[in-house]
């Protein structure tokens, strides 16, 4: 697995290995041991999930507060996503800013995002796959949701009318977020 680091400290890329030859290919997900050993990240996963998205289909952005904040490692099995963390720690240098990662069942790219961070994507293909291992279980009554389309985030979705929810429709701006980070 190689480990990159994005211009936001704790927001990791992964990119496993692939092990392929004419029958198709190979790629372990996740290893425990390997992933602390290569990012320096102790994590306990408790909760896996998965979506379907059609092209278009807009999910995000999304936190759980503390003391049900979640770390995500995400990654899709089909299809492709642009997916995007925001930094919504207050005291962090990188306030507001994000990292957006092109993620596909092509690169098996992986994205890790810790606790802190409001989180989403956009699907570039239908039939997408989204898969993401959580470090908390979900508590709908503690989410929250940082409006998607917020010019102060500066967000390029690669797309000009994306299909969301109702509740991502009103989140809030980031001017507007106390954040419990």
């Amino acid at each position: 697995m190689i480990v990159q680091k994005t211009p936001i400290k704790d927001l990791l890329i992964l990119k496993p290995t692939i092990f392929g030859d004419a029958r198709g290919y190979f790629v372990e997900t996740f290893n425990q041991t390997t992933f602390q050993k290569e990012t320096g990240v102790s994590v306990q996963f408790v909760q896996d999930n998965l979506s379907l998205s059609a092209k278009g289909i807009l999910r995000g952005l999304h936190f759980q507060n503390p003391p049900f904040a979640q770390g995500k490692l995400v990654r899709v099995s089909r299809g492709s996503v642009l997916d995007v963390a925001v930094d919504i720690r207050k005291k962090s240098e990188t306030y507001g800013k994000h990292v957006a990662v092109h993620l596909s069942a092509e690169n098996q790219v992986q994205f890790w995002i810790p606790a802190g961070f409001a989180h989403g994507f956009v699907s570039l293909e239908d039939d997408t796959v989204f898969e993401y291992k959580c470090t908390n279980f979900y508590q709908p009554k503690e989410e929250g949701t940082l409006l998607w389309n917020d010019k102060a985030l500066g967000i390029d979705w690669g797309i000009e009318h994306p299909i969301t929810s109702a509740k991502d429709e009103v989140g809030n701006p980031l001017s507007e977020l106390i954040s419990p980070f």
